[in-house]
């Protein structure tokens, strides 16, 4: 199975993707399974799930005065900016996973960074060693090495932002039903695909713009 460990959808404040242009765009690309992480909310996730003819994981991108946070098996939002440390326990109490996306990303202010992720790691499920928007190579190699140190598992996401970015990277693994067997699963996975041109954070600079502009909300 192909699988897409993080991509967005209209919920997001910074995209404009529909949920059935995603689903397009994930067939198109033989994607399998897509995990939606947008930002602090899991309404886009639960529309996605509730409609697409392939796997969905219902994931949220936290917010956290020290990076973003992802969980992946949620049933409920969690509200944005707790510490990491509260992210990560309120993952748990979901019965969730916790994934930290682009840790080492120079360029963006959301990612936690290497001293935090440092911290946080023993809590820690699965870390993003492949994110497609990360601009250095050496950053997700960098994270793919902390990942090794630990002994915690690695993960690729796409954090798609446009539905053309879908399946741009992504782990090829076992079929697996539940957070159990996902890490079961991507402990045997190869991970796939590379980065993209930084030009595609043009897209999330539109969307953002966009909504702001129009007063745009998802009703």
């Amino acid at each position: 199975m192909r699988v897409d460990l993080h991509v967005h959808t209209v919920a997001s404040p910074d995209c404009l993707t529909s949920p059935t242009s995603l689903i397009r765009w994930a067939q198109l690309h033989q994607i399998d399974v897509l995990a939606i992480t947008d930002h602090d909310t899991i309404t886009g996730a639960l529309i996605v799930q509730n409609v697409a003819p392939f796997q969905v994981i219902v994931g949220e991108e936290i917010s956290t005065p020290e990076g973003e946070v992802i969980g992946l098996f949620l049933r409920e939002t969690i509200p944005p900016q707790p510490t990491p440390e509260a992210a990560i326990a309120a993952i748990r109490a979901q019965g969730g996973l916790v994934c930290v996306p682009h840790p080492c990303d120079r360029v963006r202010n959301s990612a936690v960074g290497a001293d935090t992720l440092a911290r946080i790691a023993p809590q820690v499920d699965i870390i993003e060693a492949l994110n497609a928007r990360v601009t250095w190579r050496a950053d997700n190699a960098q994270a793919e090495e902390i990942a090794k140190q630990c002994g915690t598992l690695c993960a690729a996401g796409s954090d798609a932002h446009h539905g053309a970015e879908v399946g741009r990277v992504y782990a090829e693994m076992l079929p697996f039903h539940d957070a159990a067997t996902l890490l079961a699963s991507l402990a045997r996975a190869t991970l796939h695909g590379r980065e993209s041109l930084p030009l595609v954070h043009a897209s999330s600079t539109y969307a953002r713009v966009v909504k702001q502009v129009t007063g745009w909300r998802l009703e």
